[in-house]
């Protein structure tokens, strides 16, 4: 199978390109980039892989799929320009300015008959895998209440974020595990925390879903904040489940590393790094699930040769894309938003 990447920044460079290029059966055929500087750092990197100029040359070489990983405003135009193209494509997060318009590329690739998948790839994070298992087995009984923090202290980071803010940007991934954790939401009520006089970046939000299934979800997200919550904290009848720090897989690939050059050691959680079950009393460790973020590709490889199911179907993302303009809307006005 034979992948190309469209964008050699942050994403393209450190969370697509090591994947694909682990993937066993497919080659790393091309990456689209006009900066002298990314076709340098690709060189490096990848000495046999080919830069294009663009996407409908890196498609005319030979491929199977294509990854737009670039910045969101120039990302609508190329996910239609690969369906036209008659491409399976994958779409970094977030995967559209609002719901209207996520629509509109998940209506245009069932048109086409293209396959569009969205990379969210925070799916396959050895903690959310944990939590996944122990709501699955029972262990936490009910659950009551879910809390799901992504906070970091990055000032480089503000004015910066793609997509209009944080809340964009990884709410995207923090709203998608919470509706498949537990399904639809009903009311959504969000506040944030705006860089600009415009209100039009935030650099920090709270968002409040009540789900039709009764569960209530606590979802933050900063990069200001200086001392991080737990990244889960789930309460249920039966206990609760918490976990401190990010998945290891962002740093492994921010390091150079990837599944390829660690083998089975890719994913694992050091025990240290382990939650807690907590009960009254009771106390005790939780090891991780392992995380494969190559998962993701594993199972899109199979989705595009048809034997299996898309990884991530994207109208999950119009889903999730409801939600944000939901909370967004729920901030500014200062009320709470019914779905």
């Amino acid at each position: 199978m034979r992948i190309g990447l469209v964008g050699y920044g942050k994403g393209g460079r450190y969370f697509h390109a090591p994947l694909i290029a682990s993937l066993p059966g497919a080659n790393f055929v091309g990456v689209v980039t006009r900066s002298p500087e990314r076709r340098l750092e690709l060189a490096q990197d990848y000495p046999k892989v080919l830069a294009f100029d663009s996407l409908a040359a890196l498609v005319a070489n030979g491929v199977d799929a294509v990854v737009i990983s670039t910045p969101l405003a120039s990302r609508r135009a190329l996910i239609l320009e690969a369906i036209e193209l008659g491409v399976a494509v994958v779409s970094d997060k977030p995967f559209a300015n609002d719901a209207a318009q996520a629509l509109e590329l998940v209506e245009a690739a069932e048109r086409r008959g293209v396959l569009l998948s969205v990379y969210q790839n925070r799916r396959w994070d050895s903690d959310f895998l944990t939590v996944r298992k122990l709501i699955d087995n029972g262990v936490l009984g009910d659950i009551t209440r879910f809390e799901s923090r992504v906070e970091r202290f990055s000032p480089k980071s503000v004015g910066k974020v793609s997509g209009g803010g944080m809340l964009r940007d990884l709410g995207s991934h923090l709203v998608d595990q919470a509706l498949l954790l537990f399904g639809p939401v009903s009311r959504v009520y969000g506040e944030l925390d705006f860089t600009t006089a415009d209100k039009q970046l935030d650099h920090a939000f709270f968002v409040s879903l009540t789900h039709v299934g009764g569960v209530v979800s606590h979802l933050w997200g900063s990069c200001l904040q200086n001392h991080p919550g737990p990244r889960f904290r789930v309460s249920g009848t039966a206990g609760c489940y918490s976990v401190e720090g990010l998945d290891g897989q962002e740093a492994s690939t921010l390091a150079g590393l990837s599944p390829k050059s660690e083998g089975d050691s890719w994913g694992v959680e050091e025990h240290r790094r382990w939650g807690w079950f907590e009960q009254g009393d009771q106390r005790e460790r939780i090891p991780s699930e392992r995380g494969c973020w190559n998962e993701y590709y594993r199972q899109l490889q199979d989705a595009i040769a048809g034997k299996g199911k898309n990884p991530v179907e994207p109208r999950d993302a119009v889903a999730s894309a409801v939600v944000l303009d939901a909370a967004r809307l729920s901030a500014l006005s200062g009320k709470v938003v019914e779905l």
